[in-house]
């Protein structure tokens, strides 16, 4: 195929950035992909326009190809690990965000593979369940000082951020100097934790309860948080949910904040 026939998704300074980590990321297999970049560009295709895998144009080669190669390197954690590449060394921790958003998932979200028990515990498990919004899914993620998605957690839709966020809290390679959340996490025993860890939280209270310190120049950053998910939700396989299985919608998550380090770094 002629480069002028090419369908380009990333641009060549784009690709610089992105191939040393998948490099060092992953899994070395007896047969090498006969094109990496064109099966890397499919597989960002699909997932920024939420497309079915069956509709990726045929300049980017057979789509069975990205499918494979998305859902092996998903299982083998690849995706996450590429997220941590693209950290490094950039991560800032004068304060650290925590925030959740309820996805709407795809009628085709439901079906995974049962592996035993009942339905309610195959949706625990598959991280899916309905809440006010709609059958859907409660994805977490803690920010670092510059808005950039540091590590994510789901949950199903129902669930509440609470819990989830002391384990997001420990995903972080050092203790920040501030935490920063919303209402939603408005805790004395989870602010505790917080001053535990050896940092300070900014967490606002709830207004059936007493005032508590939370300095209006530091809670008034976490709109970073807000700005990170709607650039996360340009991609619109994070804004409706089409996967499956957990483990799956975690490697768009991490892909598309992927994708968003590099854009930083190349700024």
């Amino acid at each position: 195929m002629a480069d002028r026939d090419r369908l380009f998704v990333l641009t060549d300074e784009q690709w610089a950035a992105l191939e040393p980590l998948i490099e060092a990321c992953r899994p070395r297999g007896k047969t090498q992909h006969h094109d990496l970049r064109r099966t890397i560009e499919a597989i960002l295709w699909r997932h920024e326009n939420g497309a079915k895998w069956r509709s990726i144009p045929a300049e980017l080669g057979p789509w069975w190809m990205a499918a494979q190669t998305f859902n092996r390197w998903g299982h083998l954690g690849v995706w996450e690990r590429l997220l941590e590449a693209a950290q490094a060394g950039g991560i800032a921790l004068g304060m650290a965000f925590l925030d959740g958003s309820n996805i709407r998932a795809h009628q085709k979200a439901a079906g995974a593979a049962r592996k035993g028990g009942p339905q309610a515990e195959r949706d625990e498990r598959e991280a899916l369940g309905r809440s006010r919004g709609g059958f859907g899914t409660k994805a977490c993620v803690v920010a670092e000082a510059g808005g950039h998605a540091v590590s994510f957690a789901l949950a199903p839709g129902q669930a509440h951020e609470l819990p989830i966020a002391p384990g997001l809290l420990g995903c972080l390679p050092d203790v920040p100097g501030w935490v920063v959340g919303d209402r939603g996490l408005a805790s004395h025993s989870f602010r505790q934790h917080i001053w535990d860890l050896g940092a300070r939280p900014a967490i606002p209270a709830k207004r059936n309860e007493d005032p508590v310190a939370c300095p209006p120049w530091v809670y008034h950053n976490r709109n970073r948080v807000e700005r990170l998910w709607a650039r996360l939700k340009e991609w619109r396989a994070v804004a409706t949910r089409y996967e499956k299985t957990a483990r799956a919608f975690l490697g768009v998550l991490c892909m598309a904040a992927t994708m968003d380090w590099l854009k930083v770094a190349k700024d």
